[in-house]
């Protein structure tokens, strides 16, 4: 097995973290369909065009379909209770299933990396995130975009 890749992936915790990121990543993938990990890849990368682009978007499709957004859709299942099952053993079914979840992202994460190569460091993260989302398929809108440009900023 390939030892963890893990430049895109530190990186993009951090940015994770920086104060409204998460909730405009939130926005969206919730709102407007896109694939976060793959959005902040583009950003981390500089991917804005070609094949190295496409390529990823295609993995990034073909792992979100198999592997991400089945485990998010029995995470947020999980969210309400679901009588007669005890609430706690909801809860933590939940935390665990969070938990495969995050490893999953991760999986694709470390695997657009290889895919990606080092960061370009040229391109704007306002042109990645671009890219990266009209190549995901469902354009986002540009504020959208351009507010999670100004907070990786």
């Amino acid at each position: 097995m390939a030892e963890p890749v893990s430049g895109a992936w530190d990186w993009m915790l951090a940015a994770y973290g920086r104060p409204g990121v998460a909730e405009i990543c939130l926005t969206l993938q919730d709102a407007h369909g896109q694939n976060v990990p793959f959005l902040l890849w583009a950003a981390w990368s500089g991917a804005d065009a070609g094949p190295r682009l496409e390529r990823a978007a295609q993995a990034a499709h073909a792992w979100d379909d198999a592997a991400v957004s089945p485990l998010r859709a029995v995470r947020r299942a999980l969210k309400a209770p679901r009588p007669p099952v005890p609430d706690a053993a909801r809860q933590a079914l939940r935390a665990e299933v969070k938990v495969v979840e995050l490893a999953a992202e991760r999986v694709l994460v470390e695997t657009l990396q290889r895919l990606g190569g080092p960061p370009e460091g040229s391109v704007s993260y306002m042109s990645a995130l671009t890219a990266a989302s009209r190549a995901w398929g469902r354009t986002a809108p540009k504020q959208a975009l351009a507010a999670l440009s100004e907070a990786l900023a």
